[in-house]
């Protein structure tokens, strides 16, 4: 296929690719002019994010979105209003998530869209569908925006788990809406987006009510729901604009997003698409389906920068910080969805590391700013996604790589990593080694899910190593002494690199990537 523009997300030839149909891949940019399945309203402090799923617009043929249920369409617009209303309303503390349907509020992903769909599709669908819900977690816990479940109707399965990803749960007493997760005792199957865990571990549900809870198909609604902890108000539909409202407004009260700033504009990313790469400003893939291997380079900046917070306003989504999470977040959602038989990903960087770690100190010593706050927290959850991702990743440390800092995170997250002791024998006398530089942004600022450092997950048990390695922290370390420290996993020389390097990808690509889902989770 020559390059095009991507697929519409919402299209259905879009998800038929995942089924051996159509060419056109899944896009993941959208924005609120495009949205066929939300409705966002800003009202000075308060947003609402509408819910009003259109059935007949689902992403692929053969099931109808009915009852506010969901398929990856729907699910790539919620993401793309979680990321906008973090970077573009910054005045927005409270988002309160409702639906726009009578007396349902969202009935979870679609049974038939499920049924039809491959292994690789669901397991994608789902992991996607839970790290949104985890972004609205990470912007009431670190951005001050607090997402409020007004439920006015039933919301089962992944309807519910979507209102347990919010800071505090309305539902309608109506004598008819419940929460329900009723995937168990009618589908056979657990609830996939985390709603066992958010009901015990988030929600405090006592275990025997939660059992008792999750094996029920009829849910459980008004006053015993309130009883159980499963929501936090059951408020009759007579005062029930009054009550969300009021709610609303006193959440936003707590919050400290700034009033007066200006957001930033999350402009289209430029990107170019052919059936064998992926390219954009920073980040680039070339896709070779013989092997199965996806081969991802991500690019330092080109410029210094800027003096002060003032020019990360001013640059905005151009900030290279910024500009390189969204085109990474983009590709590892790219290549999960469209890609599925590529299963080995080789990670490369190249650039100036000086430059990266300059923009590092910038973010690091303005942290109390709200759009750089934004920016590190989004790059956390882009790592993050990358941490979950089933598929091998091995890094490929050479001379002219910048994995410094920020960017080091890539090597930490990878299953492998090659570093090239000494330089190459064509290389000239000047030639300089590769390089790795530990930083502060490696010992806390981008976290796991676990919430570990990787370095931490890395010398798990062992922290001796872990001392070992900040010691030497803000140091160029050549490839002897990053294996000593146990930062790589291997550093053979020029001699040996090309052969070393083409075994481990190839027993690597001979694995299915789908069996790989669980050790990546591990």
């Amino acid at each position: 296929m020559a390059a095009a523009a991507e697929g519409a997300a919402g299209l259905a030839p879009a998800a038929e690719r995942a089924t051996g149909g159509s060419r056109v891949p899944v896009s993941f940019q959208t924005d609120p002019s495009r949205y066929r399945h939300w409705r966002l309203e800003i009202d000075g402090p308060v947003a609402a994010l509408a819910m009003d799923v259109t059935e007949d617009a689902g992403l692929a043929d053969g099931y109808e979105l009915k009852l506010n249920s969901y398929d990856l369409g729907v699910d790539i617009e919620l993401y793309d209003a979680v990321q906008r209303l973090r970077f573009e309303h910054p005045g927005v503390r409270t988002v309160v998530i409702t639906s726009v349907k009578e007396k349902i509020f969202c009935a979870g992903a679609n049974i038939r869209m499920l049924a039809t769909s491959p292994h690789p599709w669901k397991v994608n669908f789902c992991k996607f569908t839970n790290e949104t819900r985890n972004g609205i977690e990470d912007a009431t816990a670190c951005s001050g925006q607090t997402y409020l479940a007004a439920l006015n109707g039933t919301a089962s399965g992944g309807g519910y788990e979507l209102a347990l990803a919010c800071e505090h749960i309305m539902l309608i007493d109506d004598r008819s809406s419940v929460v329900s997760l009723p995937e168990l005792p009618l589908l056979g199957v657990l609830p996939g987006t985390g709603g066992l865990t958010r009901v015990t571990d988030k929600r405090h549900v006592r275990r025997d009510l939660a059992d008792y809870f999750s094996t029920r198909s009829e849910g459980v609604g008004g006053k015993k729901a309130v009883a159980w902890r499963l929501v936090d108000e059951a408020v009759p539909r007579t005062n029930w604009a009054e009550a969300v409202a009021a709610r609303a407004a006193e959440l936003a009260a707590r919050s400290s997003r700034p009033g007066d700033a200006a957001g930033i504009a999350l402009t289209p990313l430029d990107k170019a698409r052919t059936d064998d790469t992926i390219g954009y400003r920073y980040v680039s893939a070339r896709l070779d389906h013989g092997s199965g291997v996806a081969e991802i380079t991500v690019r330092g900046p080109d410029q210094d920068p800027p003096a002060d917070v003032a020019g990360v306003g001013a640059q905005g989504a151009g900030f290279w910080p910024l500009a390189v999470t969204r085109e990474l977040d983009d590709l590892i959602l790219d290549l999960r969805t469209n890609e599925v038989e590529l299963g080995t990903w080789m990670l490369r960087t190249g650039g100036d590391p000086r430059r990266v770690l300059a923009y590092d100190r910038l973010l690091l010593a303005n942290t109390g700013d709200w759009l750089v706050n934004e920016i590190v927290h989004y790059l956390k959850r882009t790592l993050k996604r990358l941490d979950v991702t089933s598929r091998s990743l091995i890094a490929l440390i050479e001379p002219g790589s910048c994995f410094a800092g920020s960017l080091l995170e890539l090597a930490l997250a990878a299953d492998q990593s090659y570093m090239l002791a000494g330089t190459r024998e064509d290389a000239g006398p000047d030639a300089a080694p590769a390089a790795v530089t530990v930083t502060e942004m490696n010992l806390g600022p981008l976290p796991m899910g676990n919430g570990l450092t990787r370095l931490q997950a890395r010398f798990f048990g062992d922290p001796e190593g872990v001392a070992a390695v900040k010691k030497r922290a803000g140091e160029s370390l050549q490839a002897e002494d990053a294996e000593e420290l146990g930062l790589v996993t291997f550093a053979p020389d020029d001699l040996d690199w090309d052969e070393e390097v083409r075994i481990a990808v190839e027993e690597r690509a001979s694995f299915s990537p789908d069996a790989l889902t669980g050790m990546e989770a591990n």
